[in-house]
């Protein structure tokens, strides 16, 4: 993948600079910073999330899964998440709809899990770098694992085995674009924070599958996906500092219920789920599940 030249990228990304030891990447990536690092906020005056006439991912997105590192298919976390994938089509995803287009249109309320791939460890497991996650992708599309889908998320999730410069220290996942022989692959990373810090990246652990690590993936992926359709190159939707709709509702989850001795505050499928709000953007912008 080349070098990301777009200024507009590089200015959206002024909100979540790259954290030390980044200093060599050359992708410009915007993340989801851990819980404890994120700044109490109002959102009373708000600057407003607007259009900056940049790509909207409209209709139907494709989602691909890169399992990096050890994620055995009988894994439930692994479960867990395949299962949100593939119930994603709900009121929840339909906020993305208020986001529309140069041309109107809308991002569709039909997302779907089209691939999955297994990288066990090709660049190690010690301290990758967002340009390793980038060739990770590059890796699974160019040897056709998975199909070069320009309408499609790539996600690259890795086991907690696997450690990330800037995972559990400054965020828990992220996204960002690339260019692939003249196309502009879309792609995100999310880490495994199971463990010790994993309240870092859920408020809770008494989670709603009995899988802290899972059910923080989860949100993180939901997090990443709302953004990455509604500001796909970071010059669609965003404020002037480089806000994303997921950003503003970052840890608001909205109307909860007890599941047990959990907290959820959605179904899909015939699971239960914490995900945080999104940012509807209509006439009275406020987070909300649905």
């Amino acid at each position: 993948m080349r070098r990301l030249l777009a200024a507009a990228a590089l200015a959206a990304v002024a909100l979540c600079a790259p954290v030390t030891g980044h200093a060599q990447s050359r992708l410009a990536v915007h993340t989801m910073p851990v819980r404890t690092t994120a700044a109490p906020r109002s959102l009373v005056g708000a600057p407003p999330i607007t259009f900056h006439g940049g790509a909207v991912m409209t209709g139907h997105v494709n989602i691909y899964l890169i399992w990096y590192g050890n994620w055995p298919a009988s894994s439930g976390r692994r479960a867990i998440i395949t299962d949100f994938v593939r119930h994603l089509p709900s009121p929840w995803w339909a906020i993305n709809q208020t986001y529309p287009g140069s041309t109107g249109k809308v991002v569709s309320n039909d997302i779907s899990l089209a691939g999955e791939y297994n990288d066990r460890y090709s660049l190690g497991k010690a301290n990758l770098t967002d340009d390793q996650i980038g060739t990770v992708v590059t890796h699974a599309i160019q040897s056709h694992a998975l199909p070069k889908d320009t309408h499609g998320v790539y996600l690259v999730l890795t086991s907690a085995d696997v450690t990330k410069l800037g995972f559990l220290t400054q965020y828990c996942g992220w996204h960002t674009f690339d260019k692939m022989d003249g196309s502009t692959i879309k792609f995100g990373y999310i880490g495994d924070p199971s463990g010790p810090k994993v309240t870092l990246c859920i408020p809770t652990v008494a989670s709603p599958n009995g899988d802290p690590g899972g059910d923080a993936m989860v949100s993180t992926i939901a997090h990443e996906l709302a953004e990455t359709v509604t500001d796909p190159t970071m010059n669609g939707w965003r404020t002037s500092t480089g806000e994303e709709n997921a950003d503003r509702c970052a840890w608001n989850y909205g109307p909860t219920y007890k599941l047990g001795g959990a907290t959820a505050n959605m179904r899909l499928g015939t699971r239960h789920f914490l995900v945080q709000t999104n940012w509807v953007n209509d006439r009275r912008p406020h987070c909300a599940l649905a």
